[in-house]
């Protein structure tokens, strides 16, 4: 079984110690080992990248660029081969795993404009011979935690940001699907940056703990559960570090009356069941307005869930593969227990799948709960799998009361034809992200990302204008070169105009 080696100041590192396993969720197989980095580790990273800092710093924003227009075209070189990774450990299907990485190389694309991003304000005259601008400076060492969700996608969110605004990158990734991860940097350093701009540890909680701790890493950048994603805002922001940090979600689309029916389904299945419901924006809830509209839903997506193609994800032409591990898969069929405990219908049922050739796998197929209420657990908690809720309400207003009453508030969209409805949802709806017949409105890579309520802990949301504004600090600065023929008396009342 092969080791999965660090990257630190432009090496690969291996270390002996507390290691963990890497599985194949598709055979159910561990396929490697993961050395998890010691304290000692993260602080060789933190060495590395506060030696490379000073350089990096005074590298103009254009030749920062080059290197990420280099990097795209790496990225798209070996789209294949990093799909392939992603499919292997993740899970998901070969189809998926490229679209994940296409929005990623989004994110690489906007940080070649670093020149225009990164230009400051200027204003001459601002008093007698008195001249002020603004100047956007990196922050230093800045640090990342990524899911397993998107291996490739959520880190390309945040590093090559963070780089072209100047800064030293620190990256964590998942301990369950590295490898793709790894490999992008090593592109990232094939494309040209310098030795100890950007590394790779592997870890658990030690790492993010060190990373926390570390007076040299200046800001946190962070995608995962709430509890989590809680605890690094506290004790990161205790520190005195800049921290985003996005947590959970429970994202309904709401089905109105009007609503052109057979395509709310297609993009609900999409939603729901895509990459088999282990996404932040995975749509886990239908709020259907009336009973006709739920009615005629339920009976549209029965059929279309049952003939879901289901099996390993580095096959072709497949629609879900497993779940990332066999803790996940149990978690997510003990939420469908629970379900029809407290009285939900289960119309579809997805447990007990098996996949021939693949019988260990870490397999679920689809299911569909109706007649879902706002109490049960399985409308309250984030379930991260394919499993769908029907909700029946009465109005649009009960609707968006349902949802603004979630602790959540990450993603959410409407079905309609209805234009005004459409409008007093975008309004008045108190969720972050928000769509109109859009299931998955995840903002293309020139806006940014970031949820309400318990979704976001942070000022500032992921990549985009906002990723700007979080990797940098404004420094304004005020100049004046008196003339030499004149003499001005000491002024002890404050400056003004």
């Amino acid at each position: 079984m092969s080791v999965i080696p660090h990257l630190i100041n432009g090496e690969l590192v291996t270390e002996t110690g507390r290691a963990v396993d890497v599985f194949n969720p598709s055979t159910g197989q561990a396929i490697h080992k993961l050395p998890l980095a010691s304290q000692a580790t993260i602080q060789k990273a933190i060495d590395a990248a506060k030696a490379a800092f000073p350089a990096w710093r005074n590298t103009p924003p254009a030749k920062r660029a080059q290197v990420m227009f280099r990097f795209k075209q790496l990225l798209e070189q070996n789209e294949a081969r990093i799909s392939q990774l992603i499919s292997e450990e993740h899970g998901k299907t070969l189809e998926d795993a490229a679209g994940e990485l296409k929005r990623g190389i989004e994110n690489v694309e906007f940080a070649c404009a670093a020149p225009e991003i990164l230009k400051g304000e200027y204003s001459r005259n601002v008093g007698p011979n008195i001249d002020a601008w603004s100047d956007f400076q990196p922050l230093g060492i800045v640090a990342g935690i990524t899911p397993f969700n998107f291996p490739a996608m959520v880190p390309l969110w945040m590093y090559p940001l963070a780089i072209v605004c100047g800064n030293c990158f620190i990256l964590k990734p998942s301990e369950r699907d590295p490898s793709s991860t790894l490999l992008i940097a090593q592109l990232l350093l094939e494309a040209g940056l310098p030795k100890g701009v950007m590394s790779v540890v592997h870890g658990d909680k030690t790492a993010v703990d060190a990373l926390i701790e570390a007076p040299e890493v200046k800001a946190l950048s962070f995608v995962g559960s709430t509890p989590i994603a809680e605890y690094i805002y506290a004790e990161g922001t205790k520190r005195g570090k800049r921290v985003q940090a996005l947590g959970g979600a429970k994202n309904h689309a709401v089905l109105m009356p009007d609503a052109d029916l057979d395509n709310a389904v297609s993009a609900l299945m999409g939603a729901a069941y895509g990459s088999c419901g282990e996404r932040c924006m995975a749509i886990s809830v239908a709020v259907c307005v009336g009973d006709q509209v739920a009615d005629a839903l339920v009976a549209k997506l029965v059929p279309q869930i049952k003939a879901l193609k289901i099996g390993a994800g580095t096959s072709c032409g497949l629609d879900m593969g497993p779940l990332v591990t066999g803790q996940a898969r149990d978690k997510v069929s003990g939420y469908v227990d629970d379900g029809v405990a407290a009285g939900a219908t289960l119309v579809v049922d997805g447990r007990g799948l098996s996949v021939a050739g693949h019988e260990d796998g870490f397999f679920l197929g689809g299911c569909l709960f109706d007649n879902v209420t706002p109490e049960m657990r399985i409308y309250k908690e984030e379930i991260f799998g394919p499993v769908l809720c029907v909700v029946r309400v009465n109005s649009l207003e009960e609707a968006m009361q349902l949802i603004n009453d979630h602790e959540y508030g990450n993603g959410t969209c409407i079905f309609t034809r209805d234009g005004e409805a459409a409008r007093l949802f975008c309004d008045e709806i108190e969720v972050g992200m928000v769509g109109v017949n859009v299931p998955l409105p995840v903002p293309v890579a020139y806006h940014s990302f970031g949820g309400w309520k318990r979704s976001l802990f942070g000022d500032l949301h992921a990549y985009g204008p906002d990723g700007v504004r979080f990797y940098t600090r404004r420094k304004a600065i005020t100049q004046r070169w008196p003339q030499r023929a004149s003499h001005e008396a000491s002024q002890f009342a404050f400056p003004s105009l």
